[in-house]
């Protein structure tokens, strides 16, 4: 692959994505709010679709700065694993399907490709613990951390529970990495086009301008799968509903006909807030320790 060894996309990956969820942790704190808030049976129709500020202010406020970061120790746990497996797989699926070919020519479908597979391997890891960060960030939960949770969960509804929303995780994620590696790509090679000589130079804007439109994009699309994806993982938490089934289509149905068609929408704003900045700093991190340690085993190999 190039001289890149399959450790080094799986170190870059989990730094890059650790990185990314820690910095932007407050704004998804927000969103899970946002998403959630409705569903309780206790919220007043005034305060059933906050604003990203008024909501910003009522946590701070009644929680404090903390309030913004409840269930961080659980992303952290599963961010470095899932990520490292993300950037792994998609690295070796876009070589072993030519994505790397030196022709000149852009490949989306097979970045497209490569982005599907990595988010299977990689929600497989970060599932449960998702489930576990989005119980913990809501208002009232009942959960003093992570332990307490994952053992309460266990003793209470069984592993099932962490993986209840694993397919709608994954019909979510595989639109969303299509249209994010492709974006991405795309818009490298566009940067490489407008101004190959500064292309060495100007790598980290890059990098940076390429991940926070693939990011932003995605993230837009995909937001109504995450809703449901949330309604999942939090059902009868906090008086959320609850689901027979982990249907999307039945959820939806029972989001709109209880809420209306804009609840889901809920959350597009800290989403795309999030993912922008986040795809941004992931990507960019992911590309500086992927050369750094690939400059480092050739420094390595070639010593005496």
């Amino acid at each position: 692959m190039e001289g890149h060894r399959f450790w080094q996309y799986m170190v870059a990956g989990s730094v890059a994505g650790m990185a990314e969820h820690m910095a932007m942790f407050p704004v998804d704190t927000l969103k899970t709010r946002m998403q959630t808030v409705a569903a309780s049976a206790s919220s007043s129709s005034q305060h059933r679709h906050p604003t990203v500020g008024r909501l910003l202010a009522s946590i701070v406020r009644s929680e404090g700065p903390s309030g913004l970061y409840r269930g961080i120790a659980a992303i952290g746990l599963g961010a470095g694993p899932s990520h490292a497996a993300y950037f792994a797989v998609y690295e070796l699926c876009k070589d072993r399907l030519g994505g790397n070919r030196q022709d000149g020519r852009h490949h989306p479908l097979i970045h497209a490709a490569s982005g599907v597979a990595a988010t299977v391997a990689s929600d497989a890891l970060l599932t449960p613990m998702d489930v576990v960060k989005q119980r913990l960030q809501l208002r009232w939960s009942p959960y003093s951390g992570v332990r307490d949770c994952v053992v309460r969960m266990l003793r209470d509804e069984g592993i099932k529970a962490f993986y209840a929303s694993y397919r709608t995780t994954v019909l979510m994620n595989a639109p969303f990495t299509a249209v994010h590696f492709a974006t991405y790509e795309a818009v490298k090679k566009i940067f490489s086009e407008i101004a190959p000589e500064n292309a060495s130079e100007e790598r980290l804007l890059v990098h940076l301008t390429a991940g926070g439109a693939a990011g932003a994009l995605a993230s837009a699309v995909t937001t109504p799968l995450d809703v449901v994806k949330t309604r999942l993982q939090c059902q009868g938490v906090c008086g959320a509903d609850t689901f027979n089934s982990s249907s999307i289509r039945m959820v939806m149905d029972k989001i709109v006909a209880k809420e209306g068609p804009r609840a889901l929408l809920q959350g597009l704003k800290p989403r795309v807030l999030f993912h922008t900045p986040a795809a941004a700093i992931c990507w960019s991190t992911y590309e500086a320790m992927k050369s750094f340690l690939q400059r480092n085993t050739r420094q390595s190999s070639s010593s005496p």
